[in-house]
């Protein structure tokens, strides 16, 4: 029997970076303030999504996947428990984000009790005029001159900030040293990992009012050290189809993203998934439908749909922009 897909209910974070636009612009109905995040495809316990229709709806998709291994396929990495290799998010950047770097797979299993390190990749969907993120270092560095620097508040001398367009892609590998700047609007992209090792955080407070927690002794030891090359923003091949196109944003061993630009309202774009893996659905602009059998969703701005692995004949029309994300 061929697999059903559906929509996602997301987690919320309110970090105190956060704004107020994924509720305003991107319908997210939720009583949190501020909403810096939504983790819209999540498996994490630090943030589980839930199902919003069908016969699981209500379920975590933790649960539902660990009773159905058969959603995730046969290819994709996963924990055996109904985890998810990949988790994906919407982050609505305020103020500037800290200072940040993230382990590797190695790291994180030596020294964070077996859990995977965080390679992840950003996609642009706004960004205020001047808006920038930090992406790695400026310069070669030494181990000591880091860790004075930041001792001494003079490690911003030292990021790469780079200005940011709608449409950009960035690839933040573990070991980069990175922040997402105020008024960016996000897609992350990630490993499905929370850990983070804060370097420098502006002396801010947390809601506690206490200086939130650095992590330098453990940054120190995972941050690339190397002077980060420019990224490009290279212009990207659109294969054009009957009704819809789409482009290859990023492909690394975690996970595959592509941007699909739909434009058909009357006729319908075909497709089903095969049983090697799921694929996740993140409406970006837009709105329209998924159906097949006897499933019909709509979706719009906002949504995320759960397509399993081996799933049944689907049919897609509207006018949107989605990011499909696979394994």
């Amino acid at each position: 029997m061929k697999n059903r897909p559906f929509l996602l209910t997301p987690a919320a974070k309110d970090y105190i970076w956060g704004g107020t636009r994924l509720r305003e612009e991107y319908n997210k109905h939720i009583d949190v303030t501020p909403l810096a995040e939504t983790w819209e495809c999540s498996t994490h316990p630090d943030g589980p999504s839930r199902v919003a229709s069908g016969v699981f709806a209500g379920e975590k998709l933790v649960d539902v996947l660990r009773a159905h291994p058969e959603f995730i396929g046969t290819h994709p990495k996963t924990d055996g428990e109904g985890g998810l290799p990949v988790l994906i998010k919407f982050i609505d950047a305020a103020r500037d984000l800290s200072v940040q770097v993230h382990p590797s797979d190695e790291y994180a299993r030596t020294h964070e009790h077996g859990q995977l390190g965080k390679t992840e990749m950003w996609y642009v969907l706004e960004a205020t005029p001047g808006a920038s993120l930090v992406y790695g270092f400026r310069q070669d560095l030494t181990r000591a001159m880091l860790a004075a620097s930041l001792e001494d508040d003079t490690v911003e001398q030292y990021l790469q900030k780079v200005e940011i367009h709608r449409g950009d892609v960035f690839l933040i590998e573990s070991g980069t040293v990175h922040a997402i700047g105020a008024g960016a609007m996000i897609v992350e992209i990630q490993e499905s990992s929370n850990l983070t090792y804060r370097m420098y955080d502006y002396h801010r407070l947390g809601k506690d009012g206490k200086p939130r927690e650095l992590h330098i002794a453990k940054a120190l030891d995972v941050v690339d050290l190397r002077r980060k090359p420019l990224p490009e923003q290279l212009q990207r091949e659109r294969e054009e189809h009957d009704g819809y196109s789409v482009e290859l944003l990023e492909q690394c061993k975690y996970f595959l993203t592509e941007r699909i630009h739909l434009d058909t309202m009357l006729k319908s774009v075909v497709f089903a998934t095969g049983p090697a893996s799921f694929e996740v659905l993140l409406c970006v602009d837009g709105s329209g439908t998924l159906s097949g059998e006897d499933v019909e969703l709509s979706f719009r701005k906002g949504d995320c749909i759960f397509v399993p692995a081996d799933s049944i004949g689907l049919e897609i029309r509207g006018q949107s922009e989605l990011l499909k994300v696979t394994c």
